[in-house]
């Protein structure tokens, strides 16, 4: 009697365990296809392990002058050159990837959380809330996300964590935007409905029913605006807004290296290069993510 009431669990449990793992080889098998996508995917793994390895790697204090060296092209020696203050260019860009992969990073989970919260509030609830979140979110869209992350960095001030701060901020309502429009489209399933039949509260339906299954647009949204984040992080810091000197970032380095770009673009060349290999990754893996992700791709 006990194996006859054992047995239905245990064999609905490795069915569900055998569909998950069917669902995860689709999507393997889908990203693994798409070329440009594994090529987006290493480069991101390859700047990842170069800023945790940085401290072991990197073949100079990145803030050590030598005005002895300053403006010194790419050599042996210093295999990227150094710049005007004769600090060596491959040491801070691999400590730069620390400063401009975490902002990157921190901010889109900061902007995802807040988004999703409030795209989830909005797309279950509807009538006035869902008005309100909706309107605030079309306001903060009318501004350029750069001058309103400038706007922002001008109140609190200059620091790698406003700067955080700032990009997470405009990540918001685009979350929020794609996570309502989502909610509209599940909540409206018969599944929603016989589960709230059950006694359900909106909780448990909320974050046990509706948002496991729309989390791919999200994932997807997030992964872009890594890339998005990186670029207006650089930005702002290129503007004097952001990382302070001597911390090495890639936005700072640019700054540092645009009075030199005749008699020494090594300088500017590097950073710029970096900025663009690790942008173009994420939005190569994004799409790549995206087309692994949707229903509708054909296998």
């Amino acid at each position: 009697m006990s194996q006859t009431s054992v047995q239905p669990p245990i064999i609905n449990s490795v069915a569900k365990e055998n569909k998950k793992m069917n669902s995860f080889l689709e999507f393997y098998k889908k990203l693994s296809k798409n070329k440009a996508a594994l090529a987006g995917a290493f480069i991101i793994i390859v700047f990842i392990l170069l800023a945790i390895l940085a401290p072991m790697i990197a073949p100079y204090d990145p803030t050590k002058m030598s005005p002895a060296d300053k403006l010194q092209g790419p050599s042996a020696e210093h295999w990227l050159g150094t710049d005007d203050k004769g600090r060596d260019i491959l040491s801070r860009l691999l400590f730069g990837a620390r400063i401009s992969l975490t902002v990157g990073i921190l901010s889109t989970l900061l902007g995802a959380a807040v988004g999703i919260g409030l795209g989830l509030v909005s797309g279950y609830y509807g009538r006035w809330i869902d008005s309100l979140i909706m309107r605030i979110c079309d306001i903060l869209l009318a501004f350029p996300g750069i001058l309103l992350a400038l706007a922002i960095v001008a109140i609190l001030g200059a620091s790698t964590t406003n700067v955080i701060i700032a990009v997470a901020f405009f990540a918001v309502p685009t979350f929020a935007r794609i996570v309502r429009g989502s909610v509209l489209s599940v909540k409206k399933l018969e599944y929603i409905d016989a589960i709230r039949a059950l006694g359900a509260n909106d909780f448990r339906i909320i974050f046990r029913h509706i948002l496991p299954n729309i989390l791919s647009p999200i994932i997807v949204q997030a992964t872009l605006y890594i890339a998005s984040a990186i670029i207006t992080a650089s930005a702002l810091s290129f503007l004097g807004m952001g990382t302070k000197p001597p911390t090495p970032e890639w936005g700072t380095m640019l700054s540092d290296g645009r009075s030199y770009i005749r008699q020494a673009p090594h300088i500017t060349f590097f950073p710029g290069m970096v900025i663009f290999l690790v942008v173009i990754g994420f939005n190569l893996f994004g799409d790549g993510l995206r087309d692994a992700l949707d229903p509708k791709t054909k296998k």
